[in-house]
């Protein structure tokens, strides 16, 4: 990946993971967590299997990651705009739509990147 496109999806990827590696980690262990999103197979949802990634990545030296984390930290941006773009009317505080948000790392609670 050319260094200009790896720059820019750092930067989009620091801003729309608001959550604190300890933050979805603990998140990540709730029941809450576990329910939001689609579950293949009565499995884990891909949301929550994207959050435990995130973990990894928020917790990697910028200098340690390889491109499958690039494409997964693109991933990662591409839902939160996405479902950012869906946002419900009214108070979203215990909404579906939040946690599912909050299992890619997007508390829509939170206004400043960590």
């Amino acid at each position: 990946m050319a260094a200009d496109r790896e720059d820019e999806t750092w930067d989009e990827f620091r801003e729309l993971v608001t959550m604190k590696p300890a933050e979805l980690e603990k998140w990540l262990g709730t029941e809450e967590s576990r329910d939001a999103g689609q579950h293949k197979d009565g499995g884990e949802s891909t949301g929550h299997a994207s959050g435990r990634r995130i973990v990894t990545i928020l917790r990697t030296a910028r200098k340690d990651l390889s491109a499958d984390d690039y494409a997964h930290m693109r991933k990662v941006v591409g839902y939160i705009r996405r479902h950012l773009a869906q946002r419900p009317s009214g108070d979203v505080r215990d909404t579906r739509w939040r946690r599912s948000l909050m299992n890619w790392g997007h508390d829509p609670l939170v206004n400043s990147p960590r």
